[in-house]
């Protein structure tokens, strides 16, 4: 297999052998650009385009975070098992993208540069985003403003102006009086890392903005993910200063369990997210936390709790949100169904719609919510749920009513098939049963 593209922008190469595009882009600008694929079969094309400028995360970011799966068992081993099982398994091919160390790699600073280096765990940081990088993925960290980790682990401040941490400090969540977060974005620049995950609680205004001019002065394009539960009152503030913003305490695998303290459930959290949706776009998105499909556990990983029905829920939702995804498994102990969740196209391209115009619910019959979302191409996903406990079939004839209308082609996307076309006449009848804690998503295109 041989790959080529027209109409990379200066500064830009791909390699042949891979297809994959590296470099610096001289200008800013929209570059349409076309990938050939060629072997003794054929030839495929696949037509996208390249956009250079200040703004990065165009669309929700798409990988892996080590907490929901190792949490406090974190190492580069299981990191970099990470990154090849992202590859092997094919979901590389798919879009997923990043690889995200969370809590507990942090050992000691720098004494020269005060930066924040890795643990024994953590022995080479700048190895391991090299070998990540070689997969033709991208690497996560994690840090947090406080003098110590939620994980007990050293944070970005210290009451020590050598930053020194040791244990009796690791119940120490508050600021210290020195603040070492230019040197440790300084650092995670050098190492090579492409996204970092910033946690405490309450998330303030100050603090984001000092960590998004840090990063910002990296020298290079680093994702800006707060957490958790971000204030709803600043909403504007974090799309103005960050790229991802958790409106939520934690997740864990349960449908209607309200877990301890900041634990919640997918559907707790998944049906509450309208209010943000004004702030959801190009650049910044609402994060509504990770994934709980697969094998998850928090260091002792078992097979989710959650049903087959409610695991099509969770991705459904997810997507429909404009939500980044995170995957949250065990991604060695891949199975057939998990597998299928996370690789259908034609669901993951509605997450990753360049419109980027977040779901909202635009009715509810009896226990089922429908959310419709808007599409870049001029098309709309709709989504049925059912949050009650049996199956339910309904007669939605309110496509008129919530702006589809005129005829439509429609096309069932967890299935990849075809419906029948609609005619969009005024109380036409659109029949749909959703099982139990279950989901049905379809896009309607526009005939003409």
């Amino acid at each position: 297999m041989t790959f080529s593209v027209d109409n990379l922008p200066n500064g830009l190469v791909v390699n042949s052998d891979n297809g994959q595009i590296t470099g610096s882009p001289t200008r800013r600008g929209e570059y349409d650009v076309v990938l050939h694929a060629k072997n003794d079969k054929g030839e495929a094309i696949k037509k996208f385009r390249i956009v250079v400028g200040d703004k990065i995360a165009l669309t929700p970011p798409m990988g892996w975070n080590s907490w929901n799966c190792w949490a406090w068992t974190v190492s580069a081993d299981k990191v970099m098992r990470s990154a090849n099982a992202m590859v092997s398994s094919g979901l590389v091919n798919h879009g997923w993208t990043y690889v995200n160390i969370d809590d507990t790699w942090q050992g000691k600073r720098d004494p020269q540069t005060h930066a924040m280096q890795g643990n024994e765990r953590f022995p080479d940081m700048k190895s391991l985003c090299d070998q990540i990088h070689a997969l033709g993925l991208k690497a996560g960290i994690y840090s947090t403003p406080w003098i110590s980790s939620y994980g007990s682990y050293p944070g970005e401040s210290s009451d020590n102006a050598d930053g020194a941490w040791t244990k009796d400090l690791k119940d120490a969540k508050r600021f210290g009086k020195y603040s070492f977060i230019d040197a440790d974005a300084t650092q995670y620049g050098i190492w090579g890392f492409d996204y970092l995950k910033y946690d405490w609680d309450p998330i303030d205004v100050p603090h984001v903005k000092a960590m998004s001019r840090a990063l910002r002065k990296s020298g290079r394009d680093i994702i800006f993910s707060l957490s958790n539960n971000a204030p709803f009152a600043h909403a504007a503030d974090w799309a103005e200063w960050a790229n991802c913003w958790r409106t939520t305490g934690d997740i864990f695998d349960s449908w209607t369990t309200h877990g301890e303290g900041y634990q919640f459930t997918i559907s707790e959290i998944g049906f509450s997210q309208d209010r943000w949706a004004p702030f959801a776009g190009p650049g910044h998105w609402n994060d509504p936390d990770m994934l709980v499909v697969g094998y998850v556990g928090w260091g002792n990983p078992h097979l989710t709790h959650l049903t087959p029905d409610e695991q099509y829920t969770h991705i459904t939702l997810w997507c429909m949100l404009s939500a980044p995804l995170l995957i949250g498994c065990d991604l060695d102990r891949l199975d057939a169904f998990t597998l299928n969740l996370l690789s259908n196209d034609e669901v993951l391209a509605i997450d990753q719609d360049a419109l980027g115009k977040q779901a909202t619910r635009v009715a509810t019959d009896g226990s089922i919510d429908v959310y419709l979302k808007d599409l870049e191409d001029g098309g709309r996903a709709l989504a049925f749920f059912n949050r009650g406990s049996v199956s339910e079939s309904i007669d939605f004839n309110k496509l008129n009513f919530i702006g589809i209308s005129g005829p439509q082609q429609v096309r069932d996307l967890w299935r990849q098939k075809d419906l029948p076309d609609m005619t969009g006449g005024d109380g036409e009848i659109f029949k749909v049963t959703v099982a139990a804690h279950g989901a049905e998503l379809y896009k309607f295109t526009p005939a003409h």
